[in-house]
């Protein structure tokens, strides 16, 4: 067995990758720091440009490039697929996707146009860019993807989060079976990953006694820090997981336990 084989000799992607505090960009973090190149995907570009800055300046040497992308556009996708290909950067051998957006409308004053969107970026992307990617990894022989679902599509959501954004990280989990169950024969594993409350700015303009109530529910007592998800999304792109596919990993401190 060998292990670090992702250094220098293949390309981590991972979506929704502006956010200093986001998941996104700390699994990016985390694959440089493992010695992966990395390609940075998000929609906003000035923010993805200073994300990509922050890895390199924390990662002395890390190969590692910005991409804006509307994930939930197949166009968008598509070019930026041909862009990472075109690039000076190694085979695509991980897929991260961790672009989302929440959603605290309740069911009975949901919209159309705003289940729309919450389905589109937080499903749909996985799928666009999925199949995207995934053709790369059969060429080049190694292929991991992680869905980002969450433990809201567990239990139904709560203080924050509701209906449309539970259904589309369920969705995830339906996915992230199916394509581990079609691309198996491939050698290419597909996880999802399941965080609870993370101390990130997707809930931004959530109120400081919401936060804290979140917290509170916790049994560990703490939301958990981005790195810690970044860490089993990362786990799950190595050659140590090469055995385990089709599973959603709950990281939730107790919130949700089956």
């Amino acid at each position: 067995m060998s292990y670090g084989t992702g250094i220098g000799t293949r390309t981590a992607v991972v979506t929704g990758a502006s956010s200093l505090k986001g998941i996104g960009f700390h699994a990016a973090l985390r694959f440089a720091q493992e010695g992966w190149a990395v390609a940075m995907l998000d929609i906003n570009a000035a923010g993805v440009e200073r994300a990509t800055a922050q890895v390199r300046e924390r990662v002395p040497g890390a190969r590692v490039a910005s991409f804006v992308a509307d994930v939930g556009d197949p166009e968008s996708v598509g070019a930026v697929a041909k862009a990472i290909t075109g690039s000076d950067l190694p085979p695509v051998g991980a897929l991260a996707n961790i672009a989302g957006v929440p959603s605290p409308a309740r069911f009975l004053d949901l919209t159309l146009a705003e289940w729309n969107r919450v389905i589109t970026i937080n499903l749909t992307g996985c799928f666009l860019l999925s199949q995207a990617l995934v053709p790369m990894m059969i060429e080049g022989g190694y292929g991991r993807v992680v869905n980002m679902s969450s433990v809201t599509a567990q239990h139904g959501g709560g203080v924050f989060s509701k209906t449309s954004y539970a259904a589309a990280k369920a969705g995830v989990i339906g996915l992230t079976r199916g394509m581990a169950r079609e691309l198996a024969q491939y050698g290419i594993t597909v996880n999802a990953v399941a965080p609870g409350v993370v101390n990130t700015d997707i809930r931004s303009g959530n109120s400081e006694e919401n936060e804290l109530a979140l917290a509170e529910a916790v049994p560990l007592g703490r939301q958990a820090e981005p790195w810690e998800i970044a860490a089993l999304v990362c786990w799950l792109s190595s050659e140590d997981s090469a055995y385990i596919t089709g599973i959603t990993h709950s990281i939730n401190g107790g919130t949700y336990i089956c």
